[in-house]
């Protein structure tokens, strides 16, 4: 039983934005030249809306059934399942968290760093450094988190390819 089309696209519309929001977001502090905000604007436009997505995914799964694989053992289905809930977790909760560090620094998503770099977003917060180094640091953790949880979805994928081969990545493309 294959995923909706729907459920399809909002999977690779998220796997893109993934993989422009993590590596943006491990290099952006090695940055020292004037690049450094355009990379700050690509990975938080990129993080905000992949929130946008992740609600919009969350949503339509909810009310739209996961096609499951009867064959599927207990165990797998448990697995698949927790990753799965994981993912949704903190693919909502690492945008806000970057959200929440960038107002705490004193940087809303304004001018130089608006959103998608022409929308401004509201400032609800004055700076705190002590909050937004606890904020950063975990902000820092759960994108390793995250991808440490891609890595455990994609050895699932390959593992149902290669040794299962019961179709399951055919069912999201």
């Amino acid at each position: 039983m294959a995923y909706t089309s729907t459920a399809k696209w909002f999977h690779w519309i998220t796997v893109v934005l993934i993989a422009v929001a993590l590596p943006t977001g491990f290099v952006i502090g090695h940055i020292k030249d004037a690049s450094k905000m355009g990379f700050y604007t690509i990975h938080e436009s990129a993080g905000l809306t992949l929130l946008i997505v992740a609600t919009l995914r969350l949503w339509w799964r909810a009310t739209h059934p996961v096609p499951l694989s009867p064959e599927l053992p207990a165990l797998l289905r448990f697995v698949a399942d927790t990753v799965h809930r994981l993912l949704y977790a903190a693919l909502i909760a690492q945008p806000l968290l970057g959200f929440f560090t960038t107002n705490a620094y004193g940087f809303p998503l304004r001018g130089e760093t608006a959103y998608l770099g022409f929308i401004d977003l509201p400032k609800f917060m004055e700076a705190n450094e002590g909050l937004a180094n606890t904020l950063m640091m975990l902000h820092v953790w759960l994108g390793w988190t995250i991808l440490l949880l891609l890595c455990a979805h994609i050895g699932g994928v390959i593992y149902h390819q290669a040794i299962r081969r019961d179709g399951t990545l055919i069912r999201m493309v």
